[in-house]
């Protein structure tokens, strides 16, 4: 870490080592305001996006007082995303899709149906205000069904293809969705129970969140051995899901970001290993290296934004986050709800889609905690809901996002 100057404006150069520390820094003033301001907990906003946005603030200011400039050397931002999603893929188990049956299944068809239609929207708005149709995709499922995370891991490809600030317009985009998110859930649930005059009389005792087989994964040991194993595993889904992905590239021409092949042989290994157990998987480790990775990535991505970059698309975002809160609300409460089966499980599980929707998984929990800490619980909701908003939702997600990406580049 030093100090250089330019035009006579000093610059923090911080270094790899120097931009981490400051990343859990504000990591942590994050998770310290959560705690303390009632509004960040009620809408689950994500501690890094909390830190992560006043330090862009700050960095905002001091740009535009010509008091002091900043940069920051992101080497590590790249391997710690490919991480993040790499343990997505580790969780992927398809033997999850036995659980929740024909209701999974069809929650998680209708995620990919949600997706297509937010990039519909936000593309055919962005159109019609003749804007790229990049930042319609930007403001569609990118950061809404796919938060800060599809935010922060697609903005720099777009950027690439020549959109100017596309990390910052999605960030800023899945900051809006999270809000969003948390405020609509909970008053659909609570006019469609209401109004169908629902009771929690479901079938909720067929669902349960673990059984003997998870009981036994859990019972794993955590010790250093293990640790290296699952790191080692993450290594090679990252090396060689990235060099894979180069390939395609380059025999297809085909916008891939890296972390697609590191996810998807992750799934591949994943399975391939329930049916031949060669190594134990441990989803406690899993968690706890995803939790890590995405914190420090997201606080890092946030803590880059360049806010100045907002000003001229400022009103267009607006008009497309606003439609596609409208939309959500229709879509929820008069599609999903029937389609999952019309009764109470329904209700719940539609508060979660909105959540899960336009912002991410802990909202969507929110959302479906506080309908049930109202009307009752639903077994079945917290079992189909979280396992798809999760990590199933990105199989089908991520390769709607490509499509319109590389349709529109």
């Amino acid at each position: 870490m030093d100090i250089s100057y330019l035009n006579n404006i000093p610059v923090l150069n911080l270094d790899m080592i120097s931009f981490l520390l400051f990343a859990m820094i504000v990591l942590m003033l994050g998770y310290y305001l959560k705690s303390k301001i009632w509004v960040l907990d009620r809408f689950c906003i994500p501690a890094p996006v909390i830190g992560g946005f006043i330090f862009a603030i700050l960095v905002l200011i001091l740009k535009s007082s010509d008091l002091m400039l900043f940069d920051m050397d992101k080497t590590i931002q790249k391997p710690l995303m490919l991480a993040f999603f790499t343990t997505i893929g580790l969780g992927a188990s398809l033997g999850l899709l036995k659980k929740g049956g024909k209701c999974l299944i069809i929650y998680w068809m209708f995620c990919a149906l949600l997706s297509i239609l937010q990039n519909v929207i936000g593309v055919s708005i962005a159109k019609l205000m003749h804007l790229n149709p990049l930042i319609g995709v930007l403001t569609g499922s990118i950061s809404m069904e796919g938060g800060h995370g599809g935010a922060a891991a697609f903005g720099p490809t777009i950027e690439k293809l020549g959109v100017s600030g596309a990390t910052t317009i999605a960030l800023a985009s899945a900051t809006f969705g999270l809000i969003a998110g948390g405020l609509i859930g909970g008053p659909i649930a609570r006019y469609l129970i209401n109004k169908n005059k629902l009771s929690t009389e479901s079938h909720a005792h067929k669902y349960s969140f673990h059984d003997k087989e998870d009981e036994k994964t859990l019972l794993i040991p955590v010790n250093i051995k293990s640790i290296f194993i699952h790191i080692g595993i993450i290594c090679f889904c990252i090396v060689v899901g990235e060099e894979s992905c180069k390939a395609i590239v380059r025999l297809t021409g085909v916008v891939l970001p890296s972390y697609v092949g590191a996810m998807f042989l992750a799934v591949i290994l994943r399975n391939f290993n329930d049916k031949i157990n060669v190594v134990k998987l441990n989803p406690v480790i899993i968690d706890y290296a995803g939790d890590f990775s995405l914190g420090i990535f997201l606080a890092m991505a946030l803590m880059s934004l360049q806010l100045w970059q907002l000003v001229n698309l400022a009103l267009p975002m607006v008009v497309i986050l606003i439609a596609q809160t409208a939309f959500m609300i229709v879509f929820c409460a008069f599609v999903c709800f029937k389609a999952f089966g019309g009764d109470y499980d329904a209700a719940v599980m539609v508060a979660g889609m909105a959540g899960h929707g336009m912002g991410a998984t802990p909202n969507a929990i929110a959302n479906m905690g506080a309908v049930c800490e109202k009307f009752g619980e639903s077994k079945k909701a917290f079992l189909i809901v979280p396992l798809v908003g999760a990590f199933l939702i990105d199989i089908v997600g991520i390769p709607c996002i490509l499509f319109f990406i590389n349709v529109f580049k």
